[in-house]
């Protein structure tokens, strides 16, 4: 069965109250298994826009990770998030080939 995946780009405003952000959504990874394979780091954009952040979070399959975003506890965290931070984001299937 093929992994889940969210990809967002994100823009910060406030990264200060962004932090409880973060801080709100560690305990809803965990019970979905989320593990983050990009947390923001060092990039180059050589083709394209992009916003400043790009994170990339690993769920055991597509429906695990749709289930997390859905959430009532993910849910919870992004109101922390809306008010300081315009981002996209891109919840997708994996690749099984």
């Amino acid at each position: 069965m093929a992994k889940g995946y969210w990809v967002a780009h994100v823009d910060v405003d406030d990264m200060e109250t962004y932090k409880n952000y973060i801080a709100a959504n560690g305990e809803v990874f965990a019970e979905y298994g989320a593990r983050f394979l990009v947390r923001g780091g060092g990039r180059q954009n050589p083709e394209g826009q992009a916003r400043a952040r790009t994170v990339v979070i690993e769920f055991k399959d597509y429906q695990t990770a749709l289930e997390c975003y859905n959430s009532p506890g993910y849910q919870a965290a992004k109101a922390l998030r809306d008010p300081v931070s315009n981002g996209d984001l891109v919840i997708i299937e994996g690749y099984d080939g």
